[in-house]
Order: C-alpha cells, then sequence, then structure tokens
C-alpha cells in the first residue's frame, strides 16, 4: 500500500503543477470604472502590467493565498473578494503548468492606500477599463471575466457596501451602477426600486453629490439578506 502511494506521488504527470490565484480589484471614480493594474518587476513578463496575484502556497487555502498576495502587491488588507473563475490552459505560464483561481473585489479610492512599489512589483495605477492594454499571462482574458462577474455581482449582492462604507446618495449609486452595467436607469424608477427592496437605511442626513441640492445619505442595512435589484 505504501509502494503504491509513493508510486502515485512521484507519477510524472503529477509534478510541476501549480496554482494562481488572480484578483480583479475594482473601484468607481468619478463615474468611471477601474481596475487596479500592477507592473511586474520580475521575469516572466517583466515590465508588463497585470492584476493582482501570484502562485499559492502549499500551506494556505485559495482565498487566503489570494488575500495575502493582494497585502503583498499592493498593501492593501480587508478586501472582500468573490469568485469569478478558472483559468487552466496548458501554456498560460512559460515555466510551468498554472491553473488561475480568479476574483473580484471592490474598493473605495478614497479610501485605501496602494503600494507604488514592492519586492515583485515597480508601479502600481488604477486604469480605466477601456484603457487596459495588453497584460501579462492571460490577465485580459481574466479581467473580461471579471467584469462580467462583476455585474452580476452588483445586481445580486451587497459588493457595493466596500465602495460606500461611509454612505452614498442614491443619485451617486444609480451612476455607479450605470458605470458598471454599462445602461442608464430613469432616475424616478431606480429611486423606487431601491427604496423598495429595503436594502438601504435612511442616515438621517443630506450631503451635497455633483454640486447640486442636498440629497438624503443612505447606508446599507448590514442586517438585510443580498437581493437581486434589477
Amino acid at each position: 500500500m505504501q509502494g503504491e502511494k509513493n508510486m502515485r506521488k512521484n507519477f510524472e504527470l503529477y509534478k510541476n503543477i501549480g496554482v494562481h490565484t488572480i484578483t480583479s480589484i475594482f473601484t468607481v471614480d468619478k463615474g468611471v470604472v477601474k481596475v487596479l493594474l500592477v507592473k511586474r518587476k520580475n521575469e516572466p513578463f517583466k515590465d508588463m502590467w497585470a492584476l493582482v496575484g501570484g502562485a499559492v502556497y502549499n500551506n494556505e487555502l485559495l482565498r487566503e493565498g489570494a488575500l495575502r498576495e493582494i497585502k503583498e502587491k499592493t498593501g492593501l488588507e480587508g478586501v472582500k473578494i468573490y469568485e469569478s473563475g478558472i483559468f487552466d490552459k496548458l501554456d498560460r505560464s512559460p515555466i510551468m503548468r498554472m491553473i488561475a483561481v480568479t476574483y473580484v473585489g471592490i474598493v473605495d479610492i478614497n479610501k485605501v492606500n496602494v503600494l507604488s512599489e514592492t519586492i515583485n512589483t515597480e508601479d502600481a495605477s488604477w486604469v480605466p477599463i477601456d484603457k487596459v492594454k495588453r497584460l501579462a499571462y492571460d490577465h485580459n482574458d481574466i479581467l473580461l471575466k471579471a467584469l462580467d462577474t462583476l455585474k452580476e455581482l452588483i445586481v445580486s449582492t451587497d459588493i457595493l457596501k466596500g465602495l460606500f462604507p461611509n454612505g452614498f446618495t442614491i443619485p451617486e449609486v444609480q451612476k455607479t451602477y450605470e458605470a458598471i452595467l454599462g445602461k442608464e436607469f430613469d432616475r424616478r424608477n431606480f429611486r423606487k426600486k431601491l427604496l423598495s427592496l429595503r436594502l438601504i437605511t435612511d442616515t438621517g442626513k443630506e450631503i451635497l453629490f455633483e454640486g447640486k441640492r442636498p440629497a438624503k445619505l443612505y447606508k446599507f442595512d448590514k442586517r438585510k439578506e443580498n437581493k437581486s435589484v434589477f
């Protein structure tokens, strides 16, 4: 029995395979959807821009690996991440067989400080999604899948809590939905729909949004379960 285990452990097709975790971290900056990219310092794909990620250690779970990579390459902690997809082309890494497990996260650009340089990266930048050029590995494909995942999440989960931890106005959150989904909503119908779901609560405060008259400040109700918004 022990011999069989050793034989399987040393089986040639079990060797030289690893796992990447790749996270597409999004934000909305004045109505523009942006993704966080880092410039690679080392080979392969040295000096190319990439999504945030890296190889998983053999003593950690996938989600732990993803969060560790986010912290190491950006300095960000506590990012809430959601599963997006799996990419398993045989040649996606020139070094060895690497399977990518991908995630999506969203943060408030005004509430985070991203490291401009780390041991493995030499720069970081928030890039509008329509301005993203050729990325390392298969990260362009991963980003496209992440955008689809983000569109699903924004209408079915509370993912926007990460974008508006201190509250929002309804016009502000409508603009965010429109930016991510790429469509416009009737102002009155959007407001009516959002309020009818009882996902948000009135804070009793008002703030200015885009220089217009004061608007009510709302927060997502932590006690409510996720519901489909549209």
